[in-house]
């Protein structure tokens, strides 16, 4: 698939994800009575639009995402339905409504995923490949992985990353073994290069595949969802923490390399990336960091906490320098993201 074409679906996937945040937004809004001037899908200028009661529904010509325009929500009003006038409550169902959306439309698309999958993986080994270095240190055929490095397992996709996250080759396990619980430690795995040159495990063994139910693909789409989500905060942690460098962060450049590679796997893995980037703009919207949700969340708890608001002209210039260090930061890891393709 060319370059070009990946462009493209990266702005569909992107603005998918986008529209269904304002979705979010936009429809508690409006069930908490709260007034809202426009919905559109789309940026730039307006192609069409359509007046229905008090809303603005627009589309405009930019095919990336869309916002949703609350009265009150960035001024004071005194319209009995601005944002700021309606009860704590609301506003904060508001706020997180969006986020919540994106972790739905993950959960959704994991299902679609876990549905057409011939079995539900597990967390047991069933075989291991030749020359297993897990198997000489230890690991057993039948061995079910309850943790890996102290930190607990559910499903497949929690044990790839944690080997992920390992940097040495050497892990320490938790297995049920014959009903009992066995630790062993420095189980070995041969090392691999991705093509950054940054080394990972190379797991040498499949896991037990049982059949499907509809409970069970329930369940396993939920625990994956949890999981993705867990990868997007422990990922965030480890940036924070200095264990994984910033130059490895993957901006909108990347994004959209990572999504041309995944479309040359195939659909399905197309659609794995999409449910990991709307789980992470969930994850990551509800931040506690200015010009995001969650940043707006903190501010709305210290109303709850002080009952009464914070000025709005402090909270937007806050927002508004929160707003200025995330365009920084996404210019950062873009030119990381030229500079990593172009010399890989």
């Amino acid at each position: 698939m060319s370059f070009v074409l990946s462009i493209c679906l990266a702005i569909l996937m992107f603005g998918l994800i986008i529209m269904i945040h304002e979705l979010g937004h936009f429809v508690v809004a409006k069930l908490g009575g709260i007034k809202v001037n426009e919905f559109a899908i789309g940026m730039g200028p307006t192609l069409l639009k359509k007046q229905k009661g008090d809303t603005t529904y627009a589309l405009r010509l930019v095919p990336i995402g869309g916002f949703v325009s609350m009265e009150g929500e960035d001024e004071d009003s005194p319209d009995p339905h601005s944002f700021g006038q309606r009860p704590i409550w609301i506003r904060i169902l508001v706020v997180i409504a969006g986020a919540a959306m994106n972790l739905i439309l993950g959960f959704v698309i994991l299902v679609i995923l876990t549905s057409i999958a011939k079995l539900v993986p597990t967390t047991t080994v069933a075989k291991f490949g030749d020359s297993s270095l897990s198997a000489q240190s230890g690991l057993q055929v039948g061995d079910e992985i309850h943790a890996i490095n102290g930190r607990r397992v559910f499903i497949a996709n929690d044990i790839d990353f944690e080997l992920m996250r390992d940097k040495d080759g050497k892990v320490d396990m938790a297995v049920r073994r014959d009903g009992k619980l066995v630790e062993l430690n420095g189980v070995e795995f041969s090392m691999a290069k991705d093509d950054s040159g940054n080394q990972y495990i190379s797991r040498d063994f499949w896991v037990l595949g049982v059949e499907k139910t509809v409970g069970g693909v329930i369940k396993e789409s939920a625990l994956w969802t949890v999981s993705v989500g867990k990868m997007v905060w422990v990922s965030l942690i480890d940036l924070v923490t200095g264990n994984v460098p910033i130059s490895q962060v993957a901006g909108p450049i990347g994004t959209i390399d990572v999504i041309d590679q995944a479309v040359g796997m195939g659909w399905e893995t197309t659609l794995s990336m999409l449910a990991l980037l709307t789980i992470n703009v969930g994850i990551f919207n509800l931040l506690p960091i200015p010009a995001l949700d969650g940043g707006r969340l903190v501010f709305l708890l210290i109303e709850a906490v002080r009952r009464k608001p914070i000025p709005a002209k402090y909270e937007g210039a806050i927002h508004a320098v929160g707003f200025l260090l995330l365009i920084g930061f996404m210019l950062f890891v873009s030119y990381s993201d030229i500079t990593r393709i172009f010399t890989r």
